[in-house]
């Protein structure tokens, strides 16, 4: 039987880390700006094609042809949903339509909360990871990182945060500017600013020398019932050795177990108790950091994502369809 290791990625936006990761498990991939032009020789080696998701709205005319060729083929037709629930500016009256067209065959979304949940046959739920190209100890050592004196901030937040020019960040910026003012009362050093211009080694570095690193909101949650899918920072900042505290999501208790692994607050009165008790108890917390890093490491990073998503289009060769695990 000839193997299927050829993967098509059209229009050129499937995440980096996980582009590389795919490669990585010796997939062969042909990226290409536009489905027209993509190398569709040799079908019987192709084990999956991925195209944006939001590509069935701007061109259904040209996904609709992808599907139509594709499924004579027997190759899925795959996508990867970081935006749910919300779907920030887009019509729902569109996005109905396409829960209705079933262009698709693979849906992967980092969020099942989502009542549009018909956008495939195949349903993957695939969170976001750390990209542990970038975010990592960088020669660090949790020795180093257990000893209080080495902790320039008590709490810090770093990313978008301009709610007057971007709607999504608007209780995001609210909610910091409150909080702020409630750890200024209690004199708690902490450091709220925008990402924009820092590097990577300027975010690790912050992370490495805050005793709590803050995450509240994504701009997928904007409009959204509840929080639901975990924004990169959620892994990227264990895999760094900070300690997290985060807003309570649904999906947390998808990837990691409160209290052994997690940290978590519920709304602005609970965020500041638990900043008083994470602060009060360091050893805790930094015993509880090294236990989320081992469980980003072992469940978390992209090359795992690149797993699930390697193991699904497999399944679904061998008619395993549905909720694919």
């Amino acid at each position: 039987m000839t193997a299927r290791d050829v993967l098509l990625i059209a229009h050129g936006s499937l995440h980096p880390a996980l582009r590389r990761e795919l490669a990585a498990r010796g997939l062969r991939l042909r990226e290409t700006r536009r489905w027209q032009d993509a190398d569709r020789s040799a079908p019987e080696r192709i084990l999956g094609a991925y195209t944006w998701f939001y590509e069935g709205l701007r061109h259904p005319l040209t996904v609709w042809t992808m599907h139509r060729f594709l499924r004579r083929q027997g190759i899925p037709l795959f996508v990867w949903n970081q935006d749910a629930p919300h779907y920030l500016n887009r019509a729902g009256w569109r996005l109905d339509w396409l829960d209705r067209a079933r262009l698709y065959d693979i849906y992967a979304t980092h969020s099942l909360i989502d009542t549009r949940r018909d956008f495939a046959n195949s349903v993957l739920y695939l969170a976001n990871a750390a990209d542990i190209t970038r975010y990592h100890l960088h020669g660090k050592t949790f020795a180093e990182l257990r000893d209080p004196a080495g902790y320039a901030y008590d709490v810090s937040f770093f990313g978008a945060m301009d709610g007057h020019r971007y709607k999504e960040m608007r209780d995001r910026q609210k909610f910091f500017a409150v909080l702020g003012e409630r750890l200024a009362e209690r004199n708690i050093r902490f450091l709220f600013r925008e990402s924009i211009d820092m590097k990577v080694e300027d975010q690790v570095a912050l992370i490495q020398t805050s005793r709590i690193n803050l995450n509240f909101g994504a701009s997928c949650d904007f409009g959204a019932p509840v929080a639901s899918g975990l924004p990169e920072r959620c892994y990227g900042i264990p895999a760094s050795g900070g300690f997290l505290l985060c807003d309570k999501r649904t999906h947390a208790r998808d990837d990691f177990t409160p209290g052994e692994n997690w940290a978590e607050f519920d709304g602005l009165e609970d965020a500041v108790s638990q900043i008083e008790r994470w602060l009060a108890n360091f050893d805790a917390a930094r015993e509880l950091a090294e236990r989320c890093h081992a469980k980003v490491m072992a469940r978390h990073t992209y090359a795992h994502r690149a797993a699930a998503l390697h193991t699904a289009l497999l399944n679904w060769h061998e008619g395993k369809r549905g909720m694919l695990q």
